[in-house]
């Protein structure tokens, strides 16, 4: 038998699993094959693949017991993951890094899920990421002669226009009013919410700057731009909430381009560190900070329910940053002082040259597609 043993000893998986098989068989055992892949298993569990034994058939209590047992496991992660994301900047990554994976999500998994629970809440709730409305303005305006013939056009007792020559006697010179249209953009709140009152005149207002737009641009090879510019003032005229649908379909593609790109970005920043940090260490970071952004976007669908929807974006950009300083700080783990510049240096060229121009697109696209 000690020969058996030291045999299995110097052996390892199948090669192991075959030679105890065989030695158990000798004294009498009975091994059965896995129903899974077909090695012996000489115990509860196959030793190659872990298949479990036990070959009849599950009672519902047993299917029950699986099912609560899973779910519970699989609670357990959620809720240590969601805690770690949410209050502990960086802790994903470095355990990531460090090797300690049990206890948390995968990256790629949080970033999933993550995402699909926020587009999720906007479907089920008909929250609008952002919806623009249109408001008709008209201001009275009065007229002040100037001396040598000039004149200026006031506004509210401001000056709205240039002064221009006229003669005295100009009807001009009679005090009148002007409309137009102007924009209120509200962020994270119900389709429907709002309804554009649109009068004749503003209509008209619209179809006078169609009518310009069109004349100034003719057959340019560009004029396909403002013909979509000024369908999707027809339809915002209409529906505040038009831009909506296209943007939740390519945003999660445009984001999900974005991730290698932030990364990219840390690594050349952190290109003295890269024996320590590979590109894979900086692309769970970013799966992590994107999982928090998302995150705290869902956070604040509940709070514009409650706070005016500007001061909740603002909140959650001020949100953003400071979470990524601190997950900065505490996942390379240098000083205050270099890892305030390198966040401030990475968040701006991310920002305007990365973030910014995706958003454009998204934005564009969005404009086509409405």
């Amino acid at each position: 038998m000690s020969d058996d043993l030291g045999a299995i000893t110097e052996l390892g998986g199948a090669a192991a699993i075959e030679l105890a098989a065989s030695a158990l068989i000798e004294r009498g055992a009975n091994p059965v094959p896995c129903k899974n892949c077909s090695a012996p298993v000489i115990g509860s569990y196959c030793g190659v693949c872990g298949q479990e034994r036990e070959t009849h058939h599950h009672t519902l209590r047993h299917l029950l017991h699986d099912l609560f047992k899973e779910m519970g496991s699989f609670d357990g992660r959620l809720v240590q993951t969601i805690v770690a994301l949410l209050f502990r900047p960086g802790e994903l990554a470095l355990a990531f890094h460090q090797g300690r994976t049990r206890r948390y999500m995968p990256a790629v998994r949080l970033y999933l899920f993550s995402s699909l629970v926020f587009f999720l809440v906007l479907s089920t709730t008909h929250i609008a990421l952002f919806q623009i409305e249109l408001q008709e303005v008209s201001n009275a305006y009065t007229v002040k002669a100037l001396p040598n013939g000039r004149v200026a056009i006031l506004s509210n007792g401001k000056l709205t226009s240039m002064p221009a020559v006229v003669a005295q006697n100009d009807r001009n010179l009679a005090p009148g009013s002007h409309s137009g249209l102007t924009t209120r953009l509200h962020f994270f709140q119900p389709i429907g919410k709002f309804h554009q009152r649109i009068t004749p005149q503003g209509w008209a207002h619209i179809a006078e700057l169609k009518a310009d737009i069109l004349k100034g641009v003719g057959n340019d090879k560009h004029a396909w731009i403002a013909r979509n510019a000024i369908a999707t003032i027809e339809k915002l005229a209409r529906d505040p909430a038009a831009l909506n649908g296209p943007l939740t379909v390519w945003i999660p593609r445009v984001f999900f381009l974005l991730l290698p790109l932030f990364a990219l970005l840390l690594a050349l920043f952190y290109v003295r560190q890269r024996r320590e940090f590979y590109f894979v260490d900086h692309l769970v970071f970013s799966l992590v900070f994107h999982s928090f952004v998302f995150a705290v976007l869902i956070v604040a669908i509940g709070a514009a329910q409650i706070l005016p929807g500007g001061r909740v974006a603002q909140l959650v950009f001020a949100a953003m940053g400071l979470y990524l300083l601190l997950a900065v700080r505490n996942f390379y783990r240098q000083g205050w002082v270099i890892s305030v510049i390198k966040f401030a240096v990475v968040s701006f060229i991310y920002t305007f040259f990365i973030l910014a121009p995706a958003l454009i697109f998204v934005f564009v696209t969005g404009i086509i597609e409405g």
